[in-house]
């Protein structure tokens, strides 16, 4: 496979990853521009376990998401008593003051026989997990695209559990949610640090696929970016997020249709389907379409082959 379209596909999955991390703050009914500092946490929480301490990539990535659950329970338990604007303006100025604390976080260690580690705005370079150990890039696409499918199919059955019907619940009407016994604020907290830890993960991923990162990476626009995917997608089933990860990087960035022009096209799509469609192109009322439609097709297909006349005989 091409290089450039292993890159790019890689590039997909763990954008992903970030973008379902806003897709569960706004099931719970929070908006959140600071997804974008629990993937830097996992960034460097999983760069530093495989190129300092020598961690498998499979712990260290462990590593990252544990870190991006923490962190994001320690903010949501501060921050999700706020609600609205004031709860989005709380997630994006911690965030900036992740990005910040990056800039001044300097850490390194001789590993044989050069410094390797943060370096504050200089970055943190060297992490080599996958070429030391000669995973190609599209035996990491593969990783990726595993761990993307496990977390579809965890948020599907999720979805589809009394928790889900729960926390769609308290993002929807949390007064009323709160008349019927459910506990909005502890919804919350569990839903925040479950968006940590995919946030976390992705993190994690994204470092070693670059094997560089610096504070930059994780400035305001990703945030901005993993909450409109979610807006362009739908919210109505956890591949509305992939679905605007794809019309964005794998449309609008990776054209040269679009070139130079990306962010007013991108702009201009959030504009327009807040307007058309406020829950995004595969809402609730599309996905119940679909399943509609695949059930009958799945009836008609099981129907007919029942009547198939060898199956008489």
């Amino acid at each position: 496979m091409d290089d450039y379209l292993v890159s790019v596909l890689s590039n997909i999955g763990i954008i992903s990853f970030v973008a379902l991390s806003a897709y569960v703050l706004l099931l719970a009914g929070e908006v959140s521009f600071g997804q974008q500092a629990f993937f830097a946490l996992g960034a460097y929480a999983a760069g530093i376990a495989t190129a300092m301490l020598r961690w498998p990539l499979a712990l260290a990535l462990c590593l990252g998401v544990l870190v991006g659950a923490l962190a994001a329970a320690a903010v949501g338990r501060a921050t999700l008593r706020l609600s609205g604007l004031y709860f989005a303006m709380a997630t994006l100025a911690f965030a900036e003051m992740m990005r910040i604390g990056f800039e001044l976080f300097t850490w390194q260690v001789d590993v044989g026989g050069s410094l390797v580690g943060p370096n504050g705005p200089d970055g943190f370079g060297d992490i080599r997990y996958l070429f030391e150990n000669e995973i190609t890039p599209a035996q990491y696409m593969l990783v990726v695209y595993g761990l993307l499918a496990v977390v579809l199919a965890a948020l599907l059955v999720l979805d589809r559990s009394r928790w889900g019907r729960v926390l769609r619940q308290a993002g929807a009407d949390p007064v009323l949610a709160e008349l019927q016994g459910i506990r909005v604020v502890r919804v919350r907290l569990v839903a925040a640090a479950a968006a940590g830890a995919l946030a976390g993960l992705g993190g994690g991923l994204y470092a070693h696929l670059l094997t560089y990162v610096e504070p930059r990476n994780f400035d305001i626009m990703l945030g901005v970016h993993s909450l409109a995917y979610g807006l362009i997608g739908g919210l109505g089933t956890a591949f509305g997020p992939v679905l605007g990860v794809l019309i964005d990087i794998g449309l609008l960035e990776s054209s040269r249709l679009f070139q130079g022009y990306r962010m007013i096209a991108f702009g201009g799509l959030v504009a327009v389907l807040l307007i058309a469609r406020p829950r995004g192109l595969l809402d609730e009322r599309a996905v119940h379409w679909i399943s509609s439609r695949a059930k009958g097709l799945f009836d008609a297909l099981a129907a007919r082959r029942l009547d198939h006349p060898f199956r008489r005989r």
